[in-house]
């Protein structure tokens, strides 16, 4: 099916724009060691990749009280935040495609806002954004929450945008916004988990969103 041109884009960031898999596995690791709960493998912290940390640690601690699934989330974040993002990179063709994508654009992931722009800023990508939304404080995906943050912050309507993702929870949080939603093949997500939720669109490359829409 031939992707027409949208006047808003939104994009998931991790597995979508970057591929942070070796620095996000590589944090939470880490926290798992601290807290006695090593041998996970990476190919499964993966899955989570997208979705809030407390449901990876409630699933892989289910005896740990809130007090200290939430100590485990501050460890993360300031293990992550101290790799540098050195084995993160962009995905091949990403910043082609959205230096030459048309339309405004937003982020709507579940990495908090600042952390969002830092790493945008990092890797070159920022300029190319009109906002940057994250998870600040709200549900994060599956629900809809982070998505309707940033078409309000666009003053957009859902049916003017397609939100690009690779997870079924960023297919479910696209449907419950009402938006169009467009997965990526390359990603960490689950392919039939994102099929069920039935996209209007797959891709394996971001330039394909522009080449659609010139077509």
């Amino acid at each position: 099916m031939s992707i027409p041109a949208y006047p808003v884009y939104l994009f998931d960031l991790d597995g979508t724009l970057l591929d942070s898999a070796a620095d996000i596995c590589g944090a939470i690791q880490q926290v798992l060691v601290q807290h006695n709960r090593p041998g996970v493998e990476d190919a499964f912290l993966r899955t989570y990749i997208g979705r809030h940390l407390l449901d990876l640690f409630e699933h892989l601690l289910p005896h740990y009280s809130a007090a200290q699934i939430d100590q485990m989330i501050q460890d993360y974040r300031a293990i992550y935040a101290a790799r540098r993002h050195t084995m993160t990179r962009t995905y091949p063709g990403a910043a082609e495609a959205l230096a030459a994508l048309g339309g405004r654009k937003s982020t709507a992931t579940t990495k908090g806002t600042p952390t969002t722009r830092l790493v945008l800023d990092m890797f070159g990508l920022l300029p190319y954004f009109h906002h940057v939304q994250g998870t600040d404080g709200f549900p994060a995906k599956p629900a809809p929450d982070v998505i309707l943050k940033a078409l309000e912050a666009l003053a957009a309507n859902p049916e003017d945008c397609l939100f690009v993702g690779d997870s079924g929870a960023d297919m479910e949080a696209g449907r419950r916004a009402g938006v169009r939603t467009c997965a990526v093949r390359y990603g960490y997500g689950d392919h039939a988990e994102m099929a069920r939720h039935e996209p209007d669109f797959w891709i394996d490359d971001l330039r394909e969103l522009v080449s659609a829409g010139r077509g």
